[in-house]
């Protein structure tokens, strides 16, 4: 059960990422807006859009799904900074999406990076 749950924060966490993502590289309106009023437009769109690619391919590969939460919840607390600082919940008339989206995100990553911290060098047991 705990493997199942686990793939199921895995795959929400990485579609919610990589779904975004024709909508950063491509410069939609929106991720435009987003980035220029942060004062991150072109570069923070694009950097934040690779990150979310390579958190979102590696919350999906089991191996390496404790670095995607790691990598997730890192670009993904800049965007709700973004969005308690300088944004606001609502974007564009979004009703808040992007700001949820990227809540159910965070959790979804805390919540595996919680369950694979053994998986993490530095939490491994050292033996003598």
């Amino acid at each position: 059960m705990k493997i199942i749950f686990e793939w199921l924060l895995s795959i929400l966490a990485a579609f919610l990422l990589l779904q975004t993502l024709f909508f950063k590289f491509s410069g939609s309106d929106e991720s435009v807006y987003i980035f220029t009023q942060v004062g991150m437009e072109p570069w923070g769109r694009i950097g934040s859009g690779v990150v979310e690619l390579v958190a979102g391919v590696l919350l999906l590969w089991s191996r390496y799904r404790v670095y995607g939460a790691i990598l997730a919840l890192g670009v993904i607390s800049g965007a709700l900074f973004f969005h308690l600082t300088t944004l606001g919940i609502e974007v564009m008339n979004d009703d808040g999406q992007l700001f949820y989206y990227a809540l159910t995100v965070f959790i979804s990553s805390l919540i595996i990076l919680i369950m694979r911290k053994n998986d993490l060098p530095f939490f491994q047991k050292q033996t003598a």
